[in-house]
């Protein structure tokens, strides 16, 4: 078996739930966290399952998805380094809404549930930073759900991978690299569209030099030549 992987205050001051709490307060959360590393491709946990844990990534990136009733999967979000993931049944019904599966390697930080209920009994702006970020992603899935409505398919596609710059953008040597792997059918979940539209764009903006793709990641060369693109009405 292998050791535990030791907690200190400092690996959660990079956690949002904790990262503007007196250092006290994360000593306290680290005490009652387990860390542990989680190989590619690793179910963490499935869609009505009973919530065994409230998680917290270190680092790696982590992806939720969502089944229909027809077994059809449909991509939620991506968790990058520094964001909570299945914490929602803390505050629910205590079932995992959703999968989450591992891109890459990665390590994770995470509770029980109850003991991080506790911590927010204990402290208020805990509880407060919980709602904050719940919020802010049922904000994300209204405004995606506008843009379905209301905006054409390119320009969909361009916030999607804004969005993802700034969740997971990292500065190259030719650009801002999107620091996890990603399929151009993933890109086409989050906008809402196919698979073809997605790869018609992608295409046309290579070849105009906005972007590129390598290794399965995307590198954004023209970062404002995108924003141009999310924002221009259509004609």
């Amino acid at each position: 078996m292998a050791a535990p992987i030791p907690i200190d205050a400092e690996m959660l001051a990079d956690v949002a739930l904790l990262a503007a709490l007196p250092r006290a307060v994360r000593e306290e959360a680290a005490a009652l966290a387990r860390a542990r590393p989680l190989p590619r491709g690793l179910r963490v946990f499935d869609q009505g399952e009973r919530a065994g844990r409230a998680h917290a990534l270190l680092s790696g990136c982590v992806r939720i998805t969502q089944s229909g009733s027809d077994g059809e999967e449909i991509l939620v979000r991506f968790i990058g380094p520094g964001e909570i993931f299945g914490c929602v049944p803390v505050l629910t019904d205590g079932l995992y809404p959703a999968d989450a599966t591992t891109m890459v390697d990665s390590l994770e930080l995470s509770w029980d549930p109850a003991d991080l209920l506790a911590l927010m009994e204990r402290h208020s702006q805990l509880a407060i930073n919980m709602v904050a970020i719940v919020g802010k992603r049922l904000g994300e899935a209204q405004e995606r759900l506008r843009e379905l409505a209301t905006q054409s398919a390119e320009r969909r596609v361009a916030r999607t991978l804004l969005r993802l710059l700034d969740q997971a953008g990292r500065r190259t040597g030719d650009g801002v690299r999107i620091d996890f792997p990603l399929r151009r059918k993933d890109i086409a979940d989050i906008a809402g569209t196919t698979l073809h539209t997605v790869s018609r764009f992608v295409a046309g903006w290579e070849r105009q030099g906005l972007l590129a793709t390598r290794h399965h990641h995307v590198i954004i060369r023209s970062p404002d030549e995108l924003r141009v693109l999310a924002e221009e009405s259509p004609g």
